[in-house]
């Protein structure tokens, strides 16, 4: 697993030196998935290609050093704790609202040396409106599975004015984008040019959304998440 990590990285131009660390985390990814649903993807080429250089990809979609980041509904880790392996000056917070992931990223953060990681386990529409999380990190990412309108609503609250949110969505998203717009004007966001890129070894493309954060989001986003789905912006 770690030559094919290393070998992607430099395709991609980034540095190889995470790949040990990188490999070590699909390992124990892999281990705690026989008692913990963390990953549909068993097989270790795939683990280091559709996980580990998928989300490394990302340090090419903003400026990540020294930046203060959260990754939102995090899972397994994906995209944050890849980003903060590839990129140790990175202020990580890693947010999921499935406690045994989070007691799992704790465990697993330190034990590949990852330092200044803080996991938090909660709902991001209920801490978006604390003043300890919202409008406080410079960079917002999410892998989750949901349409963007959501995703804008869930994450944008917690972007600083400048900052940039990151949604990793597949290449066909164009329609999934458009839609998104009013909501993204609304909750204080502008749509960038997107990223586009191929995972080293495969023929897999995904796109990077992103939205730069250009004035505060009003004070009523995010709505209760049940209000997010059914009517979303």
């Amino acid at each position: 697993m770690q030559e094919l990590i290393e070998a992607g990285l430099r395709e991609m131009d980034l540095s190889p030196a995470p790949g040990a660390a990188l490999a070590r985390y699909g390992q124990l990814l892999l281990e705690q998935n026989r008692v913990m649903n963390l990953t549909a993807i068993t097989e270790p080429e795939a683990v280091a290609q559709l996980h580990m250089l998928d989300c490394a990809a990302l340090l090419h979609a903003a400026d990540f050093a020294q930046k203060a980041v959260l990754d939102v509904g995090t899972g397994a880790g994906f995209p944050g704790l890849v980003l903060k392996l590839c990129q140790p000056d990175i202020r990580l917070t890693l947010l999921d609202s499935l406690d045994k992931r989070v007691q799992w990223l704790a465990q697993t953060a330190p034990a590949l040396g990852a330092e200044d990681v803080t996991c938090v386990h909660g709902r991001a529409e209920e801490l978006a409106l604390q003043s300890a999380y919202r409008e406080q990190y410079d960079i917002v990412t999410s892998r989750a599975v949901a349409d963007l309108r959501v995703l804008a609503e869930l994450c944008l609250p917690f972007l600083r004015v400048g900052g940039v949110f990151l949604a990793m969505k597949g290449p066909d998203s164009g329609p999934e984008v458009d839609r998104a717009g009013r909501a993204i004007s609304v909750l204080g966001g502008r749509l960038q040019t997107a990223y586009t890129y191929q995972i080293p070894g495969t023929d897999v493309t995904h796109k990077v959304i992103r939205v730069e954060k250009v004035r505060p989001t009003p004070e009523r986003y995010p709505r209760r998440f049940a209000k997010i789905k059914k009517d979303p912006l």
